[in-house]
């Protein structure tokens, strides 16, 4: 079944078409990543499905039902974990989760068990009665995900919950994502970050420029380009590189340098290898290990929209 199906969703705000005749279908148990640039459109996508939004034109589907406007049986089948973090820092832990539970309908016995469930789920048990300005960054972003997940929602959408964060939190927020949608939720998720996208989504839809421009699983989009390679190459340690150098050499089309890791990218039919290796020589580049791959994808995103996706 389809949880979500938007046909030709237009919004505009003045001149500027935020969403431009989108179709987009989301079915049951997915994991949806939707990517794009900044301005290509997704958050707005993102505030009409959350009822922030009224679309301008274009019908909606939630839940194997066409719905005119967003009501309140569908509003207390969908949790929203908004970008911007929305809990009250004068409530407790426990206190935010169970007001969020309550808008929901939830209420006694039910509110309360349902609460110390949600805390528990992303490991805020023991910080329930602690107020969250005295929480991380990660640790209110897991609480923001408690207040959303509290009433058991078909329907999860995550607007970018990792941004800002420490690399624990941010694993915990991504084994929660994978644990909610092996309990059954279905969740559309938004990123900066490519790698989760490959980590987390069974299907991706990438926007820009207010449409939906291309959408598949990671391997599908990646099989769009085919027109390149990627030499990645494994250096030694305390190595100085200059990505403009390796730009220069012909046949080099992007460098990315990951701490000891250097990704260049280039034609499929390209023979740079031997310029690059003879780049290293020169420089007394230590290599530790080299291996050729596809395309990956985020040159598949580059590809397609000129941008990286943090642009």
């Amino acid at each position: 079944m389809a949880i979500v199906a938007v046909k030709k969703i237009v919004k505009r705000f003045g001149d500027i078409t935020a969403v431009d005749h989108v179709d987009l279908t989301i079915q049951e148990g997915e994991i949806y990543g939707l990517l794009g640039p900044n301005g290509a459109g997704k958050s707005t996508m993102i505030n009409i499905l959350c009822d922030m939004v009224k679309r301008d034109s274009g019908d909606l589907w939630l839940f194997g039902h066409k719905v005119n406007k967003i009501g309140k049986k569908e509003k207390e089948e969908i949790g929203v974990v908004p970008q911007n973090i929305a809990i009250y820092d004068d409530l407790t832990a426990k206190e935010n989760v169970m007001f969020f539970g309550s808008l929901y309908g939830l209420k006694g016995d039910l509110l309360k068990e349902r609460t110390l469930e949600a805390l528990a789920f992303v490991g805020l048990l023991d910080q329930q009665k602690k107020l969250p300005k005295t929480f991380s960054g990660g640790m209110k972003r897991r609480l923001n995900i408690a207040c959303a997940i509290v009433h058991h929602p078909k329907l999860i959408i995550m607007d970018e919950p990792t941004v800002g964060i420490d690399t624990q939190s941010r694993n915990q927020i991504l084994n929660a994502v994978k644990k909610l949608n092996s309990k059954g939720s279905t969740i559309i998720y938004t990123t900066h970050y490519m790698e989760e996208a490959e980590h987390l989504c069974t299907r991706i839809g990438i926007m820009d420029h207010g449409k939906v421009i291309a959408e598949g699983t990671c391997e599908e989009l990646q099989s769009i380009v085919t027109d390149r390679k990627s030499i990645v190459i494994q250096t030694g340690i305390d190595q100085v590189i200059k990505p403009e150098s390796l730009k220069s050499i012909r046949g080099v089309l992007h460098v990315t340098i990951d701490e000891h890791v250097v990704t260049i990218e280039c034609p499929k039919e390209s023979d740079c290898i031997t310029d690059v290796l003879a780049y290293f020589a020169q420089q007394k580049i230590v290599i530790r290990d080299i291996k050729m791959q596809g395309v990956s994808l985020e040159t598949a995103f580059l590809s397609l929209t000129g941008r990286r996706l943090s642009d």
